[in-house]
């Protein structure tokens, strides 16, 4: 191999792994307060819960027939939905464990990609906003 093809190969795998990192998908987020358990993941067992009540239920797109139950994701307000309050955004992140699945009568009746605890939804947007845009990766 010639070093011009060196170079261009290592190039090429750093722009898919670099790409690969950068992406992130854009859904929608509400916040839903107590009781939290039951939950469909670990049912009344408290110590599902992580620190500070950074969790989420998830929506039909994300719940995988319980496969969610611990994952983890990085969730950025982007925007709010409605008029409610002019910019909702906290120029923060923060990341959710999944503990819990939101049926299509739940999540905003499944518009929502994720039902964030209250604590988690105040992180990154001003509790009064009804409903945010969101981008998330796991």
């Amino acid at each position: 191999m010639e070093a011009d093809e060196i170079i261009l190969a290592t190039i090429s795998i750093s722009l898919v792994f670099l790409l690969h990192f950068c992406a992130a998908d854009v859904g929608t987020a509400t916040a839903y307060g107590p009781p939290y358990v039951p939950s469909s993941c670990y049912g009344s067992d408290r110590g599902q819960f992580p620190a500070g009540n950074r969790f989420a239920a998830a929506n039909d797109a994300i719940w995988d027939n319980q496969a969610a139950c611990g994952r983890k994701y990085r969730v950025r307000c982007l925007s709010g939905t409605s008029s409610e309050v002019m910019n909702p955004c906290r120029e923060r992140s923060l990341v959710v464990k999944i503990v819990d699945y939101c049926s299509s009568s739940g999540c905003d009746n499944g518009d929502a990609t994720f039902h964030l605890s209250t604590d988690a939804f105040a992180h990154i947007a001003h509790p009064s906003a009804r409903k945010i845009n969101i981008e998330y990766d796991q």
